[in-house]
């Protein structure tokens, strides 16, 4: 029969790990969701989504375990698309989403949430594994076919993971004639003519989030980067993918920590002294220069080194290089404080804990997203920070938006949490009312 295989039995149509229909069956769905959307005169959006790094699954854990993920993330995946979408197994690791009558406010939303439910934890191994995803967001087209509006959405994902993955990326339209990678390429130089304007006109800005600790108190404020030129907001994100790309990370990181210093020193001067805490990249701490430039924002801001916290990732703190473990050593040993930002995700090592010269450990937000409801989830955070408090460790629960979250972390014993249940990042002026009112309280 036509259309059917050898035996007579049709072709498969379903993806057997996931449930979504299979890429050969994608054209002809395609085209029939392009007559539905015609007959009703409706939009249609198209996301391809890649899972970051997930060859790492592959490789260490084998193709069993491997497809066991797969099938957890295409619920998660499911659970956000709903019933009006059409979901397809593109790739290994690669979907399609198909999304009638939305438009981009909405489109943009659910791939918001398609991020946050795919960085939900997974314990892999023994090992507690953080998925993250890719996506590009795209509509269709009147000139457009199947074909070239899912090819639209694929070169929107790789821009997302060019600029480092774990967020989405919408190109609506391209310039004629443009290729994916000169596409690319403008856009690069774009960014890093925005961010040496910034640097050089000021139009950077420090936004701070406070850290709670369980009696009310501030453990600690974490500055965090924004940036906006000619009224639009300027992703952190993309503006750090690129600084690290051209070597002005080095520039602007030394920028982060004197304005951070500086805060400091202010809210000391009206009473309310805290410590800030700065995110460092790598580049950074590559640099023979870091312990100077360190040094120069505490004489420059007149402030002690233990008001100030480095936030690294754990990587960084077993980086074999000699100018690294340099630079660590001498940030600890005059007093600036060090801190394993994103704990409990990737690949973590416990037994890593005992020779890192760390004063805080930060348990990520993908794994408090786990609280109050798993309780294996729990019963992790409660022995690490049994651990860390006896190696000298302040543990911090990242991301906590619900009472139920911060009833967890405080059962667990953590001693400080941070996330918008407290407060959103402010610009310092909104910081030091805030911080003012909590005085008078």
């Amino acid at each position: 029969m036509p259309g059917g295989t050898a035996n007579g039995a049709q072709p498969a149509t379903r993806d057997p790990t996931t449930g979504f229909h299979l890429r050969s069956s994608g054209q002809r769905l395609l085209a029939r969701l392009f007559a539905v959307a015609d007959q009703a005169q409706a939009s249609l959006c198209a996301m391809w989504l890649d899972l970051d790094r997930f060859r790492q699954v592959n490789d260490s854990f084998g193709f069993a375990e491997a497809d066991a993920v797969i099938a957890r993330i295409a619920g998660r995946i499911r659970s956000v698309a709903g019933d009006r979408a059409t979901l397809l197994r593109m790739g290994s690791d690669e979907f399609a989403l198909l999304l009638p009558v939305v438009e981009t406010p909405d489109a943009e939303r659910i791939a918001g949430r398609l991020l946050a439910v795919v960085d939900q934890p997974i314990l892999l191994g023994g090992i507690l594994f953080r998925p993250s995803v890719s996506i590009g967001l795209t509509w269709r087209h009147a000139a457009d076919d199947p074909l070239s509006l899912l090819a639209r959405a694929d070169r929107a994902m790789g821009e997302a993971k060019r600029q480092g993955g774990n967020r989405f990326f919408v190109l609506a339209a391209e310039p004629p004639g443009a290729t994916s990678a000169a596409w690319s390429a403008r856009r690069d130089l774009e960014i890093e003519s925005v961010l040496q304007a910034s640097l050089a006109t000021g139009d950077l800005e420090l936004h701070y989030q406070p850290i709670i600790r369980p009696d009310g108190s501030i453990e600690a404020v974490e500055a965090l980067m924004r940036c906006t030129v000619g009224g639009q907001q300027v992703s952190p994100l993309q503006l750090v993918a690129v600084a690290e790309k051209t070597g002005l990370i080095v520039r602007l990181g030394e920028w982060i920590l004197l304005q951070g210093a500086r805060c400091a020193a202010r809210l000391r001067a009206q009473g309310c002294p805290t410590k800030i805490a700065i995110n460092i990249s790598r580049l950074q701490l590559c640099s023979a220069s870091f312990l100077s430039v360190l040094h120069a924002a505490l004489i420059c801001a007149r402030l002690p080194p233990d008001a100030i916290e480095l936030e690294l990732t754990e990587s960084l703190f077993v980086d074999a290089s000699p100018v690294v473990q340099a630079n660590l050593r001498g940030a600890h040993e005059v007093g600036v404080g060090l801190a394993i930002d994103d704990f409990g995700t990737g690949y973590s090592s416990l037994a890593n804990l005992k020779d890192l010269p760390a004063t805080k450990l930060k348990f990520d937000r993908a794994f408090i997203n786990e609280l109050p409801d798993d309780r294996r989830a729990f019963a992790i955070l409660s022995a690490i920070t049994r651990l860390a408090g006896e190696l000298g460790m302040v543990v911090v629960a990242e991301g906590v938006e619900t009472a139920a979250q911060l009833a967890a972390c405080e059962a667990a014993r953590v001693d400080a949490t941070q996330g918008f249940l407290h407060a959103k990042p402010m610009c310092e002026e909104e910081l030091s009312r805030w911080m003012e009112t909590r005085k008078a309280r």
